[in-house]
């Protein structure tokens, strides 16, 4: 009762004293290192070799600091495989702690400058993987069956699709679903950031003389105007996201309310060499991890179904629908 007499700040403070000692948070953050951190990792989810890049130190130093932090939930660890990624904490009292000394940060040139590194460095590897998928594009049908063999994905994927106005493929890749597509739908729109990918993909369709649209853009940035769709699919592409939660917030977006969302994946796996091989930056997605990236975007589940593949991968196909209230 007491705390809904004070303003927001004062709240917060209320709230850390009430369940942690403050000044652990305060001993956390009295290093300029470990404030570079927090405020670098308040904007993006990074691992350790992407901060060693920006700030440019050693890992040593910065695995110790980031140690401390994530020990004062500070940060948030997500560990993927081998890999580590950091992100400051979104939930709980570190999170309040950090939203309430952010004005901090805004004006100080090591901050700015901190940000600038790391909008370059995801600006290289997104050019990275745009490149890699590039270099692939001819191949691409044989190095799918690699993973999928005899596995009708398209098919599975077709059978979950009401008849629709306008589909959009989310990294539509060479377009061999965006056939199947036309079929259930009068107008079909495929993106891909990858212009060899959409140009193998233009290759097939001036073929069949198809009207099919293609756009080039990303996902977190799509090249459709708002409620532009009424179906929206992302087939085996969320895995080379750095975020989803920020992919599902632009779906989100092109969709018109009540539309549905289908998203087919990799469940959970630890073989590493998909990293390398295939680009991947997450080894695959636990039900209850998709679930709630859609809950936070305004998004219901519908269905949720597994599947079988090759080198013992599984797959995830969930089905959701845009909730009425979202504009």
């Amino acid at each position: 009762m007491i705390k809904k007499q004070f303003p927001l700040t004062i709240s917060i403070y209320l709230d850390i004293l009430m369940n942690v000692k403050p000044d652990n948070y305060f001993k956390a953050l009295a290093d300029e290192t470990r404030l570079r951190l927090i405020n670098l990792l308040s904007h993006y989810e990074l691992n350790v070799n992407e901060i060693v890049e920006i700030l440019n130190m050693g890992q040593s130093r910065i695995s110790r600091h980031l140690k401390i932090l994530t020990d004062h939930l500070l940060l948030t660890l997500r560990r993927d495989g081998l890999w580590s990624f950091y992100s400051a904490s979104r939930e709980g009292p570190g999170s309040k702690f950090i939203e309430s000394t952010r004005y901090f940060f805004k004006d100080e040139d090591i901050f700015l400058a901190d940000l600038s590194a790391a909008k370059r460095v995801i600006e290289k590897r997104s050019k990275e993987t745009t490149r890699f998928f590039d270099s692939i594009a001819e191949d691409w049908q044989q190095l799918k069956s690699e993973i999928f063999g005899d596995f009708k994905l398209n098919e599975y994927i077709l059978n979950q699709i009401p008849v629709s106005q306008t589909v959009v493929d989310l990294g539509c890749g060479t377009g061999d679903l965006l056939v199947d597509l036309k079929k259930v739908s009068d107008r079909v729109i495929g993106v891909d950031k990858s212009p060899k990918m959409l140009e193998e993909a233009r290759k097939r369709f001036l073929k069949k003389k198809s009207d099919i649209d293609l756009r080039i853009g990303e996902i977190e940035h799509l090249p459709l105007g708002n409620r532009e769709a009424d179906l929206a699919i992302i087939n085996m592409v969320l895995h080379h996201l750095p975020s989803p939660l920020v992919s599902f917030k632009e779906v989100n977006r092109i969709l018109n309310s009540n539309s549905q969302f289908i998203i087919v994946d990799f469940l959970k796996h630890r073989f590493e060499n998909l990293r390398l091989k295939y680009g991947d930056r997450w080894l695959g997605f636990s039900e209850p991890e998709i679930r709630e990236w859609l809950n936070k975007t305004g998004f219901s589940i519908k269905k949720v179904d597994y599947f079988n593949l090759k080198k013992g991968l599984k797959g995830i196909m969930i089905c959701s629908k845009k909730k009425r209230n979202q504009i």
